[in-house]
């Protein structure tokens, strides 16, 4: 060998010949079945390769290359490992200029059999799998080196190559989940998962803009065919490694490439589509960090149409439930199409809440707009075939997801956060009939009042002893909140006392608005406010003796449960002592004579109810001139106090298809001389 070696360096015109003559004796060879004989020229071949750098090369590798294919070519396992050796050690040498005649379809085509090896024998089809996959690696490598990289990311490669590597992933997987996990120590050469995975990350890895579509649908492809998305976790692992692999400017493309996924099969089965939304929650979670291009619109209003859909094939099954009268297969479909919603709602939440707040107020604003209101066109979404239970089921999932996109969101101006174009529909959303959809209103109002995390420490309904151990954390009031207060103030107030006089109300609906009373006081009350919002607790108040309504007793009750707690924690939070000490002594004297005002005992089971509250003493009652004069001493303008609260009469009670509280026009009447119109109360 150092001889003939010698002699190639010495002269590389020769090359040709050498590499033609030793192909020749190497094919007479297998095909004789000389194994021996093979080894030794393979062996010179290998050796002249790594010896001879020269321009002479180039013939020389068309016959080392031919002389491969025959051995890959060959029915005998080793001459397959010893053929593909032979060529991951060529793909390794840097040639000194490309060779653009040279193709690699055979090898792409072979090296992908060999992946899918089902040999009798599990060493050997493991070994021969094992040799595939260095095989590509070896072509993909030698591909980009020869500067022809464009030809490896052909569909017709990628078809065949992206699958190969994918099959062996899986089927190691499905090995190890039957055996227990893996040895630590286990050397990656000789497992087919691991090397299969880092050839699949170092394709992708040298994927550009052009070409990642071609190397990411076959992905799609392979877990279609071999319904790998119920259940999931193999797509899961596959998408993981895809998004961390590819550059991270082209991750808008996978995150696309999932979304029209997402629409080609949105007829499929709900788990097959929840396994999808599912990977889209981890490509999602994984491009957030980093660039996520145009697509965030795009991927709210894809996400929100297949809610749609979802809740549209839930209602539909729902009607030939009872249509039919058969509900064997129905339930269970039922309960599939609700994890593809709580699917959807889960990466929404996800999705919105890594965004930066000005693109998280856009989107905001984007699903604020596609809750259904009774009555209304405002809002983009077609509901036309989902009937009012359908309706009812999309305003739940959509005001879910608008939850979950708010959370933890903090804006330095309350302005900021509750722009008039949120504002109103958001309000016109917390009249609505069902109490569950009142409560994720005030759970979204919460999310974007609460500015310093204090409703932890005001969660239940309670009287509070001393509010101080709360620690309740505060800032001055901006002229920005001022502002917003004395513009939508009014407004804000409207919809708290409709909401305490809805028939449907639960003890949660009574903690949220009472959270609601709180958090306004911590987060935007000056002087004013805190006036404005004592008028309406006593006007609850009278609202529950008075019953024009016919309220049942627990929610007579029950508002008057919430004025008590509200007062109790707005006399402290002012620290006026007189204030404190009016509430204080009600307060005490309802828990020996009328326990059931108070929301200790309202919301225990099995509680005491009267029979009315007409006949009872006045000194169970927050009386409206002992506040003033507790107030007025304190250097409160409590002028207003004395004027009873009344909400204005809006269109809203009827889009919201609820019965209007006020049956009367509220006149506006100023009670202070030369008062802005701001200051006007109703009444």
């Amino acid at each position: 060998m150092e001889k003939l070696t010698f002699y190639a360096v010495s002269a590389p015109e020769k090359l040709d010949r050498i590499g033609s003559y030793l192909a020749e004796r190497l094919t007479r060879d297998v095909v004789r079945h000389r194994s021996g004989y093979v080894l030794i020229a393979m062996e010179a071949l290998d050796q002249l390769l790594m010896a001879c750098h020269s321009q002479s090369i180039k013939p020389f590798v068309e016959s080392f290359l031919h002389m491969v294919a025959k051995l890959l070519e060959s029915g005998e396992p080793k001459l397959q490992v010893l053929g593909t050796n032979s060529f991951v050690k060529f793909a390794n040498i840097e040639e000194d200029t490309p060779s653009y005649h040279r193709r690699y379809d055979f090898f792409v085509s072979r090296f992908s059999a060999m992946c899918h090896s089902c040999h009798s024998d599990p060493e050997i089809r493991t070994e021969i799998r094992i040799a595939g996959i260095r095989g590509i690696q070896g072509v993909v490598r030698k591909t980009v080196n020869d500067e022809l990289r464009a030809t490896i990311w052909e569909p017709q490669h990628m078809d065949k190559i992206v699958p190969s590597l994918l099959f062996n992933m899986q089927k190691i997987e499905d090995i190890d989940s039957r055996m227990g996990p893996p040895s630590p120590t286990a050397d990656k050469e000789e497992n087919p998962s691991v090397l299969a995975e880092d050839c699949l990350r170092e394709l992708l890895g040298r994927a550009t803009f052009g070409n990642m579509n071609n190397a990411v649908r076959p992905v799609f492809a392979h877990l279609d065919h071999h319904k790998l998305w119920d259940p999931n976790e193999f797509a899961v692992h596959c998408f993981k490694i895809i998004m961390y692999s590819i550059q991270a400017q082209y991750s808008h493309h996978v995150i696309q490439e999932i979304l029209g996924h997402l629409d080609a099969r949105k007829k499929d089965s709900p788990r097959v589509r929840a396994g999808i939304i599912q990977v889209l929650l981890e490509a999602v979670a994984i491009a957030a960090k980093g660039s996520i291009g145009p697509t965030v619109l795009e991927v709210f209003n894809t996400l929100l149409k297949h809610l749609r859909l979802s809740v549209e094939f839930e209602a539909n099954d729902l009607h030939e439930e009872s249509v039919s009268s058969v509900s064997v297969n129905t339930g269970s479909k039922d309960n599939d199409e609700k994890i593809v919603q709580n699917a959807i709602i889960q990466t929404i939440g996800f999705f919105g809440s890594n965004l930066p707040d000005y693109q998280r107020s856009e989107i905001m604003m984007f699903i604020m707009g596609k809750v259904p209101v009774f009555g209304t066109s405002s809002h983009t979404l077609d509901i036309s075939q989902l009937g009012d239970l359908g309706t009812r089921r999309i305003q739940i999932m959509l005001l879910r997801s608008l939850l979950m996109v708010t959370s933890g969101y903090k804006a330095k101006t309350i302005v900021t956060a509750l722009p008039g174009s949120f504002l109103d529909p958001l309000l016109s959303s917390s009249l609505m009939e069902d109490y569950e959809l009142r409560q994720l209103v005030l759970e979204v109002m919460h999310n974007l009042v609460d500015r310093h995390d204090n409703r932890a420490k005001l969660r239940g309904i309670r009287i509070i002893p001393d509010v101080a151990d709360l620690k309740i954390k505060r800032e001055k009031i901006c002229r920005q909140d001022t502002s917003f207060m004395k513009k939508n103030g009014q407004q804000l107030y409207r919809h708290i006392y409709l909401g305490c006089k809805e028939e449907d109300n639960v003890q949660k609906n009574y903690e949220l608005l009472y959270t609601s009373l709180a958090l306004v006081t911590i987060e935007l009350a000056n002087e004013e406010v805190v006036i404005d919002l004592i008028r309406l607790a006593i006007a609850l108040q009278d609202s529950a003796v008075i019953n024009e309504d016919n309220l049942p007793m627990f929610h007579r009750c029950g508002i008057m449960a919430l004025v008590a707690a509200y007062l109790n924690f707005v006399s402290q939070m002012i620290a006026v002592p007189a204030f404190c000490q009016h509430v204080s002594k009600v307060i005490e004297i309802r828990t020996i004579e009328a326990p059931y005002f108070l929301p200790e005992h309202i919301f225990r089971d099995k509680c005491m109810l009267p029979k009315s509250l007409e006949k009872h003493d006045k000194n169970l009652y927050f009386l409206t001139n002992k506040i003033a004069e507790s107030l007025g001493g304190s250097g409160y303008g409590v002028e207003r106090l004395s004027v009873p609260y009344v909400p204005q009469v809006t269109d809203e009670d009827r889009l919201s298809r609820r019965k209007s509280i006020v049956d009367t026009v509220s006149i506006q009447v100023d009670i202070l001389p030369n008062s802005a119109p701001s200051d006007d109360v109703p009444f």
